[in-house]
């Protein structure tokens, strides 16, 4: 199995054949179970909502979209977008169940903050079928995490405690699951400050680990930024070690990325549907994935003149 550096670099790099407006089936798609999170991180888009989602996605149209996209030529799905999976356990385990064993999905992800992955949920999870499982680790110590992410350090211990345990229960059960973590460079004495934690507690448990650019989550992070002192990049250019170009952004032309609301959204970081580009209740996957404005979108990045886009705010950090 590749490991899930060679799963994003895939992704974030556009083929020669997928630089045009009109696209085929992207080859990934995260598809938002839940948008609810249990964290309220100075970095992320989900501050910019005013309240937070009252229902997550019914399975019924899970698995409408599920199967809309598998027939289309999707590979690789992520059961997940901006909300926090394990805020809905029992949903998650089904919608696993339901790609890996009823669609055939050849690559299923998640990425998690760990704090809700108690080891009966995580066991149902890879017992299903799930490829990978990724721990999103951004914090140094209790202190940082709290300031950060916003609530109680006891999710701190806890989140460390559960991604121990995913390990043991992987290795126990003889799992496929890769296990994975990233974290995010926040600044130039991040990566010192974390070594401590992660050499101790989070690569012992884990297949690989990677370094993340703090982004800029659809320009939202200019809120925040004067708090948290960081500053962001510009758009998603990937991971450190393998940046890609802001524009064109590869997240317009290679992963789709669908609500809890059920919107087809143009961004890796809509939190209030600013960048629907179709309602998947009123259309199908592939319908809105070459909506006209989809399309027109795309154009402006091929030209690299977003300027009166949805996508120019973004892009003004770099």
């Amino acid at each position: 199995m590749a490991s899930i550096t060679e799963h994003i670099d895939r992704v974030t790099l556009i083929p020669q054949s997928y630089l045009k407006a009109v696209l085929p089936a992207p080859r990934a798609v995260k598809i938002e179970i839940s948008g609810r999170c249990n964290y309220r991180c100075g970095f992320c888009a989900l501050r910019t909502r005013e309240s937070q989602p009252k229902e997550d996605m019914s399975f019924s149209f899970f698995t409408r979209v599920a199967d809309q996209m598998r027939e289309a030529g999707v590979e690789e799905l992520g059961l997940f977008y901006l909300g926090e999976s394990f805020m809905n356990p029992s949903a998650l385990v089904d919608c696993i169940h339901y790609a890996k064993k009823e669609l055939e999905f050849p690559y299923v992800f998640l990425t998690s903050n760990a704090s809700l992955a108690y080891p009966e949920i995580v066991n149902a999870c890879m017992a299903s079928g799930l490829d990978s499982l990724k721990w999103s680790v951004n914090a140094s110590d209790a202190s940082q995490f709290s300031k950060v992410m916003g609530v109680s350090s006891r999710f701190y211990t806890q989140s460390l405690h559960h991604i121990r345990s995913a390990w043991k229960i992987r290795e126990a059960e003889s799992y496929q699951t890769g296990l994975y973590a990233s974290s995010i460079l926040y600044d130039d004495k991040q990566k010192k400050a974390m070594q401590p934690v992660l050499e101790t507690s989070i690569l012992p448990f884990v297949d690989e680990h990677y370094w993340l650019p703090l982004y800029s989550m659809g320009s939202f992070a200019t809120e925040r930024e004067k708090v948290l002192g960081y500053r962001p990049i510009a758009g998603n250019q990937g991971r450190l070690d393998k940046l890609r170009n802001p524009l064109p952004c590869w997240s317009v032309f290679t992963e789709a990325h669908i609500t809890t609301e059920g919107h087809l959204s143009a961004c890796c970081f809509d939190a209030t549907n600013h960048w629907s580009m179709g309602n998947l209740h009123e259309m199908s996957f592939m319908q809105a994935w070459n909506a006209p404005q989809f399309v027109s979108l795309r154009q402006a990045h091929l030209e690299q003149n977003i300027k009166g886009t949805v996508c120019e705010n973004c892009m003004a950090y770099d």
